[in-house]
Parts: C-alpha cells; structure tokens; sequence
C-alpha cells in the first residue's frame, strides 16, 4: 500500500505540472491585456506600463512560466492583479465557502440517491422504479441556474420558509473565523442561532447544487444493483433462506459499490471546484465566483491559482476513492 500511494503521489505531482502549463498557455495566450482590464480604460501608457513591469508581464512567457514554478517550488502561487491579496489568502478566504456548501449536497445526495437506487433495483418494473426515473431523468435534464431561481421564488420569496442568498442573515453576526466554515465555527463560538441561521441559509443552495448529484446516483444505483441482484451468489443466498436485508446490505450493496463509488468521487470533485451558477445565484462567496469574476478580469495569476486548486482536488479525491476499492473488494491489491 506504501509503495502504491507514494507511486501515485509523484504521478500527481506530473498531473499538477501538467494542469499548471495548461493553464497558462490559454490565458496567456489570449488577445487581451491584463493591465488594461485590471486598471480600466482611462490608465494612462505610463501605469500601463508600470503595471506590467511589476507583475513581470513584459517578459517573455517562457520567462513568466519559470518565474511562475519557481514561486510555486516555495509554496507561493503569487499575488492577485485584481484584489492585490496573496493567492493563497484568497483560496483560504473562499474556498472554505465551497467546501460547506458542497458536503451539504453532497449529503443531500447520498441521502435520496442511494435509497432510490436501492428502491428502483429492489421493485424493478413496478410504480417505485417508475417513480425513481423520473426523478433521475428530471434532476439530470434541469439546468441548475433554472433550478436555484425557481427554489428561491417559491420557497423564498412566495412561501418565506426558507432565507435568501447569503451565508447568514443580515442582522446575524459572523462568528470567529476558525475554520472558515460558518455553522462549525459558529458551533465552536457555542453561538447557537448564527450556527441554526447558517444550516438554514445551506438547504436551499445545497438542494440545487446536488439535485444532479442524487439523479446520477439514483440511476448508477439502481443499475450497479441490478447487475448484482442476477448474479448466482444472490440467488443462492435467498434460496438459503437469508433474510433481504442481510442479503442486500451484506452481499448485493457492497458488490455493487465499485462504480457507485467511482462516480461519487467525480461528483464530488466536481461539486468542490464547479459551483459557480448556484455561488452566484445564491450570492454565495465561494471560490466559483472568485474564479468568474478572476478569469473576466484577466487575472492571470488568480485563474492559475483556482486552476491549481481544482486538480489538486480531483486528484486528491481520485487517490481516496482508488484506495476505498480495497475495503470494498479484497480481491483487489495495491502493489
């Protein structure tokens, strides 16, 4: 196991070097001027140019690339042209943001995909299956922006159940920040309402953000146990008298995890570094909007930040998932 984690973490480290030269070479490469976009239309030739030699935009990309992997050899992914603030400052101010609000959907999709899968397999062809699809078949075709508009009209807005954008309330002070997650940091404060208002103003982004989520698990549930349900090993346990639950639970649901487990990684490596319609229709300040607002203001080398971010966490998520294979299935061996 030892040697196959440490084979895979010098493969992450060509896979980081990889995302960090793509990266650059497309925004460098584009036709537009940072210093322009960040200092606006009326900047004089003079700041223009100061800018650029500041931030070692006059020097050739090669140049700027070797720069740039030399700062990152140290642990420093450079400094915003738009906010002026450390990358790394700016990652550790939004990304904890993303972070709540993606294990709230991701929980929300574990809680109804898994079941549902298991429904639909378990009455294959009767009403409960019927019904399972269609939510799978819904939640994947509706666009998350549509979604988070109509959640907020009606839940919001028409019915007033639920609060508005933001991650707390107006009137509700933000707790010391320790982990910047606001309903545990405001738990550690012992601040009980803040810690409620943050889980209130979680439901309704979360449900949107991991609507697609449950669909996909729904139907890659339903489809994993499917295959299990036929094979000989469960019949031959039911024909030995097991109880279904124990067949299931014991047999059937840890046979079928393999793929329910691969596509629950992507998932949730993309909900870490993709929430960007459901961060900005939900005011969310998060690092999707961090990335938006970054890439339309040319800010290079916040853009290489985020991007940086993104592979780690895919690859760091993909790692998890490869080593979970083996206390699902212990036929498999890393070596």
């Amino acid at each position: 196991m030892l040697v196959y984690l440490l084979k895979r973490l010098a493969l992450m480290v060509f896979v980081l070097w990889g995302v960090t030269l793509g990266a650059f070479l497309i925004s460098h490469t584009l036709p537009a001027d940072p210093a322009a976009a960040v200092l606006g239309n009326n900047a004089r030739e003079e700041q223009i140019t100061e800018f650029r030699q500041k931030y070692g935009l006059d020097q050739p990309l090669p140049v700027q690339y070797l720069r740039y992997m030399g700062d990152l050899a140290q642990g420093n992914l450079g400094t915003s042209l738009r906010t002026q603030n450390p990358i790394v400052s700016d990652l550790k101010t939004f990304f904890p943001a993303t972070l709540e609000l993606t294990l709230v959907a991701v929980l929300f999709a574990l809680l109804i995909g898994l079941p549902l899968g298991m429904i639909a397999a378990l009455w294959h062809g009767r009403w409960p299956d019927l019904l399972a699809r269609i939510f799978a078949l819904l939640g994947g075709a509706t666009p998350v922006y549509w979604l988070a508009i109509l959640a907020l009209n009606v839940f919001h807005e028409r019915l007033g159940w639920l609060p508005g954008p933001g991650r707390l309330d107006s009137y509700s002070l933000p707790p010391p920040v320790k982990t910047g997650l606001v309903s545990v940091d405001a738990l550690l404060a012992g601040d009980r309402e803040v810690m409620l208002d943050a889980l209130r103003h979680l439901i309704l982004p979360g449900i949107v953000l991991g609507a697609f989520s449950a669909a996909l698990l729904t139907r890659m549930t339903r489809s994993a146990l499917l295959e299990v349900l036929s094979q000989d090993y469960i019949r031959t346990a039911r024909a030995k008298g097991m109880r279904q639950a124990r067949v299931i639970f014991r047999h059937a649901l840890r046979n079928a995890a393999l793929p329910i487990l691969t596509v629950f990684g992507a998932l949730f490596g993309g909900l870490l570094t993709g929430a960007v319609l459901t961060e900005t229709i939900f005011s969310w300040p998060g690092i999707g909007g961090y990335a938006t607002t970054s890439a339309v203001t040319l800010d290079f080398p916040a853009v290489m930040g985020v991007t940086l971010a993104a592979g780690l966490a895919y690859s760091v998520v993909n790692l998890l998932v490869d080593l979970a294979y083996a206390f699902f299935d212990p036929r498999i061996s890393y070596r």
